[in-house]
């Protein structure tokens, strides 16, 4: 059996996200394929993505390299978010193109709940909603679809959903990502986030505790389920003998949900004396002071905060518990502590208005992190948010190529797109733009290093 996994391009057209994103592994397919090759399957990733291949170049690697095997893939497995569901299913084409006979599947968030809209495409033969491992295992060993739970499929042009499948209790037991599949030189984190190179994410929960109408963390289940520390320090160690890594940037939603399983890892860092730098995604209602302390110990040196709003009552609207005063609070201990702070705003949420999206600015300014990003707030599918925004009429397009975190996707009532997108401008560069903030920045400078990746964050931001 051979299956091709694929890793499409992500085209982005705007907003800051062009000059500041990362590249990170594809780390549902590395575990995907993983999860296949203890079943004895043959499996490829093309990384397109990370490799910056063009279609035509996807169609030139499809034909050398399977011409060369003399093998063709039986399964092609996609992955797809909102905003690369585009650009997979032009590679769908492609490969049904190139391979005929080869069966597609579609996995990742997009697909997961917009089955319905993804099957239409007449080069899609199957999604897998939710976890994929144990359900494209299923697929690949010759089970009948019918039995297959967490599939979809197209039957004499009908539309089959077969029923959900239940999630990995004990994420413990999957293997590590196959790391030897991909192309590993070309990771590296968003700019501003990490000390040194090479520097690669890692993933040690599913699920999210928020419940944001606006996040796609429940995707994976409410229920966060988290790596032992033991694993995690495995697959640090793995990184770092195999690869040479030198920095971690941990992308889950929020790092220190189990604050003892952090403290057991930071602690098992010292006391291996493992010389590494991280980095991680966190909530202020998800630390405290003592967690905070061993974690930049052990080498934490930067955490980024989702805030979302200076105004308690926009935070209320979209479901985000947390105090603008804790955050204050937290925010000032990070920093105490000596650990960098990166805070993430949205612009344009329910009841937003021209004065609450200044008072965001203002809060940003008066918080004074080390990076502030701010995004447009985006409806994606699968989120409360996007139901509401639906529900009432206020959807602006369904052109998944415009979910970019960059534009006004929601005819609000009290406010009108263009505002969104003036105080979305002006946001980076009343933040930025301050001699207060860049002589901090200046004085802070301890190595050509230093200068070196502030000088290109800067650069990066500033140039949106």
């Amino acid at each position: 059996m051979n299956v091709l996994l694929i890793n499409p391009p992500w085209i982005t057209k705007g907003g800051i996200w062009q000059n500041v994103a990362s590249c990170m592994p594809p780390f549902g397919l590395a575990s995907i394929a993983a999860y296949l090759e203890k079943s004895d399957v043959n499996v490829r990733i093309i990384d397109a993505n990370a490799r910056k291949l063009s279609y035509k170049e996807i169609a030139s690697v499809l034909q050398i390299y399977f011409a060369r095997r003399r093998e063709k893939p039986e399964y092609a497995g996609i992955t797809a978010s909102t905003p690369t569901i585009s650009s997979a299913l032009i590679v769908a084409k492609i490969v049904k193109n190139v391979f005929p006979d080869t069966k597609i599947v579609l996995g990742g968030v997009h697909p997961s709940v917009m089955a319905d809209d993804v099957l239409k495409n007449e080069f899609v033969d199957f999604i897998v909603r939710g976890e994929g491992e144990e359900t494209f295992r299923e697929l690949v060993s010759g089970i009948s679809r019918e039995k297959i739970t967490g599939l979809s499929y197209k039957e004499d042009k009908n539309i089959i959903h077969n029923p959900p499948r239940a999630v990995i209790p004990d994420i413990n037991s999957l293997p590590f990502p196959a790391y030897h599949l991909l192309p590993m030189e070309k990771y590296f984190p968003a700019r501003g986030s990490y000390k040194k190179f090479p520097a690669l994410g890692m993933m040690t929960t599913r699920g999210c505790p928020g419940r944001c109408t606006f996040c796609l963390g429940n995707y994976l289940g409410q229920q966060v389920r988290n790596r032992s520390s033991e694993k995690i320090f495995e697959e640090m160690f793995l990184l770092q003998d195999k690869y040479g890594i030198k920095e971690i940037s941990f992308y889950d939603d929020v790092f220190t949900t189990k604050k003892e399983n952090v403290k057991n890892l930071c602690r098992k860092i010292i006391n291996e004396k493992m010389n590494v730098s991280w980095s991680c995604f966190a909530r202020v209602d998800f630390v405290d002071e003592g967690l905070l302390k061993v974690m930049k110990y052990a080498g934490c040196h930067q955490i980024m905060y989702g805030i979302e709003s200076g105004d308690e009552e926009i935070l209320k609207n979209i479901h985000k518990k947390i105090s603008l005063e804790r955050v204050k609070e937290i925010v000032h201990i990070t920093k105490k502590i000596g650990i960098d702070v990166r805070a993430a705003f949205m612009l344009g949420n329910p009841g937003e208005t021209k004065e609450t999206m200044q008072k965001t600015i203002d809060y940003a300014i008066n918080l004074s992190p080390d990076l502030a990003i701010f995004n447009i707030t985006t409806p994606y599918p699968g989120t409360e948010m996007f139901k509401w925004a639906k529900d009432k009429g206020i959807l602006a397009t369904e052109n998944w190529d415009e979910y970019d975190l960059a534009k006004p996707l929601m005819n609000l009532p009290t406010v009108n797109p263009a505002d969104i997108e003036k105080y979305y401008n002006l946001a980076y560069k009343k933040f930025y733009w301050r001699w207060g903030y860049l002589l901090k920045r200046v004085f802070r400078i301890r190595s050509f290093s230093d200068i070196k990746i502030g000088f290109s964050t800067l650069s990066a931001i500033l140039k949106r």
